[in-house]
């Protein structure tokens, strides 16, 4: 599913323009209106996102008013994010992806344990990740909500079950999203390396900003 932008958005007219290197944190505040454009700069690598209202933090990303409004499993072409309060917090207006998931979660110190042996309890994690940027704002492990991943695989069989697999997004791809309100967009360039939603190989992604679409 390739969907490009309906007004070419380019690099030279962005007003943010910023590498995420592998396994890295990032967050920034994104305006009502702003374009947010983030590119699997090599394919198959995961971003973990979270996103809360502008200054009040308090109201945050919901996937279960997601999912019950739009009525479909996975973040695509279309998806109307939705905050705890029942308001519109962004629109997704372009993918070239076409996968996106909102179910899984983000990885962490006890799951890898869980999932993958003691040895990988101390590897870096999307939770660690979150809890060092959300203390930059005064927020903490309690602030952390149900997450959207980009361009990670994850399928759902007719038996309800999902597992995450080998990553479809081609180097290059992206996702654009419109913010309805001001946000706080705090991020995890996934560094997790014991299943294959990174292709066991995190790497750089690449964040855009542009204060309209047609600027």
């Amino acid at each position: 599913m390739t969907t490009p932008s309906p007004i070419a958005l380019s690099a030279t007219h962005a007003v943010h323009n910023e590498v995420i290197p592998a396994r890295t944190p990032w967050s920034h505040v994104l305006r009502r209106g702003q374009t947010l454009r983030v590119i699997d700069t090599e394919g198959q690598q995961a971003l973990d996102a979270l996103f809360y209202a502008h200054p009040n933090t308090a109201e945050r990303y919901s996937v279960q008013d997601t999912l019950r409004e739009q009525g479909a499993a996975y973040i695509a072409l279309g998806t109307r994010l939705i905050s705890n309060e029942g308001r519109l917090m962004a629109r997704i207006t372009a993918d070239s992806s076409g996968r996106h998931d909102t179910l899984a979660g983000c990885c962490a110190c006890e799951s890898n344990a869980v999932r993958f042996g003691e040895a990988t309890q101390y590897q870096h994690s999307c939770r660690e990740n979150f809890v060092l940027e959300l203390g930059r704002h005064g927020m903490g492990k309690r602030d952390i909500v149900a997450n959207v991943n980009l361009f990670m695989n994850v399928p759902i069989n007719t038996a309800g079950d999902f597992a995450v697999v080998d990553g479809i997004s081609p180097p290059g791809s992206y996702v654009d999203l419109v913010a309805e309100m001001d946000l706080l967009c705090v991020f995890s360039n996934c560094p997790q390396i014991n299943n294959p939603c990174n292709d066991f190989n995190p790497t750089p992604v690449q964040v855009l900003i542009w204060d309209t679409a047609g600027d």
